[in-house]
């Protein structure tokens, strides 16, 4: 019988020792092929599983002192609805207020960088890395601030600069060449613990690298704030929440002529194929039909039972922003493992101030719920007023930005190399170069093109790995 693997991922808990991962041996660590449909279907494994079948990972909700490999219990106590009793608007002093929040922040910059030689910020240009940035003047001024311009849609460069040099921190830039971005996780593959498909990890593995380069010893990554301060439901999550269905569409309508050319039909007859809670996970993924085609088989019901475990939580969540919020911190494992695994494959240092225990504590028990979510669904207003502390309103505060990657780039520099790869990997799955055949005129709408991401994310790694298992429905259905 394989070793069982259990690793503790939260950030919450401390550093993440990867060490029991060292040399697995084929014998010893086989895939886990639901786990890749549910990077396909996801762009993340749910929760505790892992690429491996025999490795289980204990994050944000989950209790590492539980075998995660039999029975786990999930359970997310930070819900609006179970805080006790928080101090109503106007009861607190919003200059203690806004003074605590910093002094918080700054104790986890200083704590979290602790050792790092050369810290560098991955700067978004939004609320939460602007507010970071405002803490790492204090904490941390010898921090560089890089931002990535990821393509034209929303260009941050130029609000995260200045709000770098405002702050007396060096500031840098990196366009993204999807090409050199690929390659560069292509080379890092090797080293890399274990496998998420989120859509910024080629934008990470891009960024990281740049940071090696230059001679820096650690990253800082404002993620997390969400988990804490709630995210409002707007009309559009609504909206695509009630269009999931569950509904299987033929698969040729999608290469029809009239929907082919337009993302946001594509989209749209995606999101009725989808479950509701799942359609709150961002981006265009693979159906549960395309998923079966890829493997040759039914698996996709392996990978959409695993989200059972939440079931509980889900359904005992008091509201929509309840239901959203704990759809952020399952998805949250991926957004947090990509700096996990990138930064394990570089040897750097990785620091998430913001996924701090006192500062999250503080914010859920003393902060008004008002400066949480304000009126008309205006998120994180405690956040903004500590921002306008030094700012005044930028681009960035109300729209809110990321780490985008030029999708569509990517395909047409890459698109014959994906498709080498999926020749190499076509005993785990048969139908990757059908797909790729089927779609490749198409790859210039970012529906597909985001599909398409997935599968160079993916095979690469399935490839990376000798011990490659031959399918097995047995074990897939089991693990």
């Amino acid at each position: 019988m394989s070793e069982r693997i259990q690793i503790n991922t939260s950030p919450y808990q401390g550093d993440v020792d990867f060490s029991p991962l060292d040399g697995l041996e084929p014998s010893h660590a086989a895939l886990d092929l639901v786990s890749m449909a549910d990077l396909l279907r996801n762009t993340f494994v749910y929760p505790p599983h892992s690429i491996y079948r025999n490795v289980k990972v204990a994050g944000t909700g989950f209790d590492p002192a539980q075998d995660m490999h039999d029975g786990p219990r999930f359970h997310y106590p930070f819900q609006s609805a179970l805080a006790p009793e928080r101090p109503p608007l106007g009861t607190v002093d919003d200059d203690s207020l806004l003074q605590n929040f910093h002094q918080l922040l700054c104790d986890s910059v200083a704590r979290t960088t602790d050792g790092m030689r050369s810290p560098w910020l991955f700067q978004s240009g939004g609320k939460d890395s602007t507010s970071m940035a405002i803490a790492l003047a204090e904490a941390r001024p010898d921090t560089t601030c890089l931002t990535y311009l990821g393509g034209m849609e929303e260009n941050e460069v130029s609000s995260a600069r200045f709000v770098a040099r405002q702050l007396g921190l060096r500031h840098e830039a990196l366009v993204c060449e999807p090409g050199r971005a690929y390659d560069r996780y292509l080379a890092m593959l090797p080293r890399m613990p274990l496998l998420t498909a989120d859509f910024a990890a080629l934008s990470y593995a891009d960024l990281a690298t740049e940071v090696s380069l230059r001679h820096g010893d650690g990253i800082i990554d404002a993620i997390g704030a969400d988990e804490y301060f709630g995210t409002p439901v707007h009309n559009k999550e609504r909206i695509l929440a009630w269009l999931a269905r569950g509904i299987r569409l033929p698969q040729a309508l999608f290469t029809s002529r009239l929907v082919s050319r337009s993302f946001r039909l594509c989209f749209i007859l995606a999101t009725l194929q989808m479950n509701r809670f799942e359609r709150y996970f961002p981006g265009s993924r693979f159906s549960d039909a395309e998923v079966d085609a890829l493997f040759g088989r039914d698996i996709s019901t392996s990978s959409r039972q695993r989200l059972e475990i939440f079931r509980s939580d889900i359904e005992k969540a008091a509201s929509k922003e309840a239901i959203r919020r704990l759809s952020l911190i399952i998805v949250g494992s991926a957004h947090v493992a990509k700096g996990l695994y990138t930064t394990s494959a570089m040897s750097l240092r990785l620091a998430q101030p913001y996924l701090d225990e006192s500062l999250r504590d503080w914010v859920f028990h003393r902060v008004p719920g008002d400066l949480l979510i304000g009126p008309g669904g205006v998120n994180k207003l405690l956040m903004r007023r500590y921002i306008a502390q030094r700012f005044e309103e930028l681009p960035y505060v109300k729209t809110k930005g990321c780490f985008r990657f030029d999708l569509r780039g990517l395909a047409r520099q890459r698109y014959d190399q994906v498709y080498a790869f999926a020749e190499q990997t076509r005993s785990v799955l048969p139908g990757a170069r059908q797909w790729l055949q089927t779609h490749r005129r198409y790859l210039d709408n970012k529906f597909f093109a985001s599909k398409f991401y997935l599968l160079a994310i993916t095979l690469p790694w399935l490839l990376s790995r000798k011990h490659t298992p031959k399918p097995n429905p047995h074990n897939e259905c089991l693990s």
